[in-house]
């Protein structure tokens, strides 16, 4: 028998796990980090754990390679307190974009995570709106992946009138995932036909397939770095006769110069969620944020209970 929730968190986003433990009614169980001058680090488990039903939560955010080796220690100490099971959440997976080879002599660095996870003693997994679903099969353990798509279209049904929206995906990978936005929303779809040449995180917009004219055009994606392929984006459909453009995006990594470049371009809002946490500086007017604690909340309880966490898409 598995006993009762544990929640830990890690350094990377406390908020939310101090969110999801609001939302399941329990508290925080302690743990501390020690990092050395040698740069090595320590985690220690302040409560007894012993056949508890354990869930890490521990997003990849900067500094990435840091968290994720507090992750892999904080699981390995928990296997080590004889704890009944443990769950590494990860509502933002790390390398996830690395989920093949297409080059030569590199990682498949999502399943090199995979591994690394199980191999320090994960029992589970759970994520949210994985940048491709090929990498859920890279588990050998059961891995749940949630998406956002019910927690964002709620926000925008009552946020805003969309009866003169389109959906438009910011390239042709990203179609499918649109898809489920559309369906949910009532709502048509344009693509944006982008290349990409390198690894300078710039892309171009070549094409568009569907309309736009004289609608509000809402960009839909899993993520948004550097910002350059978001705006990109924007101004593109602008161009095609879209009257005014917004943004709604799971995972707001925003790096290097992406909070300045929103702000400083025609996007009328960009919608995140919480799977990243949002430092004071990049939280503008222009940015508005919905919480996945809930979401984490249930789905925990799911698995705890063992009742159907598949329900949660719907």
């Amino acid at each position: 028998m598995i006993g009762d929730i544990k929640i830990i968190t890690g350094s990377a986003h406390p908020e939310l796990a101090r969110d999801i433990c609001k939302q399941l009614g329990t508290d925080l169980c302690h743990s501390t980090v020690v990092r050395f001058s040698n740069e090595n680090m320590m985690v220690q488990i302040e409560q007894n754990v012993r056949e508890a039903d354990v869930f890490v939560i521990q997003p990849s955010c900067p500094p990435v390679s840091d968290g994720i080796v507090e992750l892999l220690i904080t699981i390995d100490a928990l296997k080590h307190a004889s704890a009944g099971r443990i769950t590494a959440v990860l509502p933002y997976f790390p390398y996830a974009r690395s989920d093949k080879k297409d080059r030569p002599r590199i990682s498949i660095t999502a399943r090199l995570m995979a591994d690394l996870l199980q191999t320090a003693g994960a029992d589970r997994v759970l994520t949210m709106d994985l940048h491709s679903p090929q990498v859920q099969g890279f588990f050998r353990i059961p891995a749940d992946q949630l998406q956002a798509a019910p927690i964002l279209c709620d926000y925008l049904r009552q946020s805003r009138d969309l009866t003169n929206h389109v959906l438009v995906a910011g390239d042709v990978g990203e179609s499918k995932e649109v898809g489920n936005y559309a369906n949910r929303l009532n709502l048509p779809i344009a693509i944006v036909d982008k290349r990409r040449d390198g690894d300078d995180e710039r892309a171009r917009a070549t094409n568009l397939i569907g309309d736009v004219r004289g609608k509000t055009a809402l960009i839909i994606d899993d993520e948004v770095a550097s910002g350059g392929t978001l705006i990109e984006a924007a101004r593109f459909v602008l161009d095609r006769g879209a009257t005014a453009v917004e943004a709604c995006i799971v995972h707001p990594v925003l790096s290097g110069r992406a909070i300045e470049r929103i702000d400083e371009s025609p996007l009328r809002q960009l919608v995140v969620t919480d799977t990243i946490p949002l430092a004071p500086h990049k939280r503008i007017d222009k940015i508005h944020v919905q919480s996945v604690a809930p979401l984490f909340a249930d789905a925990i309880q799911s698995i705890h209970d063992g009742s159907s966490v598949s329900r949660l898409f719907r």
